[in-house]
């Protein structure tokens, strides 16, 4: 009973109470969003999102230079120190607002290169890219304000945050949706995410005055090489990452067909609605965990606080998911959806390896294990792209995520081997 009640009182049950809160409410949206997206643009179109949200991801990594785990790290380690702390952000700051600028810049007056890129010739969504090039600034200063604020230890505020940016999301994509039909579907996965600046803006404030203390006088190039090894590792997998998947998709549009890369992009959404839960929680309650502790022996308690706390639940969800997986696909798309029925086993399988490997995987960017990440991701994400088109060749859209699958297999042993001093510590 008295550990129940310790349990209870903990700041990760809390933490992840309302993550659960958070998750859930993304969960219902998501499940209208899917709804509206299949019901007015079907497969094909969105085959299309799946592939902008791709490119958004790559976008995103290169504007923001991988500086969001550094940003928390340093923040956190730093938020009793004003100075250090002004140094920080100031420095962050005005380097991601010129860097997103030029990228900008690249994205408006490239607009028509960027579409036949990514949709082909056959479509011309190129306004897309001029909308994303004037809200791409707003969105790169929202996940600044989030990471400091995820640093500063505000885990309620950041899932406060993620929660009004899912009723945002909804909002913008039922009007645009059922208005513009594809088009309103790419729009708002442009715009929602530089829209939630304004609700990181107002929660920042209440804990740290973000404009007065960013300052040109404050600018320090020492930070930039702290945090160079944070880019390097973050832009090869956010960076590299979304353009592997964005090439097996394409492989799968060419090879079987479109239909068939938007029956992918079904299952990948249903799988990104459970992974927000462990997602979240990673990067606001056991990323700091991990950066504050000083030897094996505390980064093992982390580690196993999640797999007793985290894992066991994650593997219920998933059993739960494949149980449901035909009302699921009823609820969540249409009848030309059936065929995903035959894509959860694989998916899920693979997602409940990669879900045991994230945890591991957060310890190279809290302990800046630069060389040894860049080699494990570069190594995974080649094993996903010969292991996806083998699998492809051999079973069609099935074997994506059986590629899946084996890719996450491979990467949890890996990890499990290299982490094993602190994961078996005494």
């Amino acid at each position: 009973m008295q550990y129940n009640k310790e349990i209870l009182k903990s700041t990760l049950f809390k933490v992840t109470s309302l993550n659960s809160i958070s998750v859930l409410l993304k969960i219902g949206i998501g499940l209208i969003t899917s709804k509206i997206i299949a019901v007015f643009v079907g497969p094909n179109g969105m085959a299309l999102v799946g592939n902008l949200r791709n490119f958004l991801s790559s976008i995103e990594t290169v504007a923001t230079l991988g500086f969001q785990n550094g940003t928390v790290k340093y923040v956190a380690e730093n938020k009793a120190d004003n100075e250090a702390l002004k140094k920080i952000i100031s420095t962050v700051f005005i380097t991601l607002v010129f860097t997103a600028l030029a990228i900008s810049l690249i994205l408006f007056f490239g607009a028509d290169y960027w579409n036949t890129r990514l949709f082909g010739s056959s479509f011309q969504y190129k306004a897309i890219f001029k909308v994303l090039a004037l809200a791409l600034p707003w969105y790169i200063v929202n996940v600044l304000l989030v990471s400091i604020i995820n640093g500063l230890g505000q885990f309620k505020r950041v899932i406060y945050i993620a929660i009004f940016g899912n009723l945002i999301g909804l909002l913008l994509s039922v009007v645009l949706i059922s208005q513009f039909r594809t088009f309103g579907a790419l729009l708002s996965v442009v715009l929602t995410p530089s829209l939630l600046f304004f609700v990181s803006f107002y929660y920042i404030n209440k804990e740290y005055a973000f404009l007065k203390n960013i300052t040109y006088r404050s600018f320090d190039s020492g930070v930039i090489r702290l945090m160079s090894s944070y880019t390097l590792m973050t832009l090869v997998s956010g960076f590299a990452g979304p353009l592997v998947y964005l090439a097996i998709r394409n492989n799968v549009i060419e090879t079987i067909g479109i239909k068939e890369a938007g029956y992918w992009e079904a299952i990948s959404r249903i799988s990104s609605y459970y992974l927000m839960f462990i997602g979240t929680l990673l990067s606001v309650y056991f990323l700091p965990k991990l950066v504050e502790a000083q030897d094996n022996t505390e980064t093992k308690k982390v580690f196993w606080s999640y797999y007793k706390t985290i894992m066991p639940l994650f593997g219920l969800g998933l059993l739960l998911v494949y149980g449901l997986k035909d009302f699921l696909i009823t609820l969540l798309f249409t009848a030309d959806f059936k065929p995903v029925s035959e894509l959860f086993f694989w998916q899920l399988a693979g997602d409940f390896f990669k879900g045991a490997s994230l945890i591991l995987g957060m310890q190279f960017f809290a302990k800046k294990l630069t060389r040894d990440f860049i080699i494990t991701e570069i190594t995974s994400l080649l094993i996903l792209y010969v292991a996806s088109i083998y699998c492809i060749n051999a079973f069609g859209v099935k074997g994506v995520v059986i590629g899946h699958t084996i890719t996450y297999f491979v990467y949890l042993c890996v990890l499990g081997v290299y982490f094993r001093k602190a994961l078996f510590a005494r």
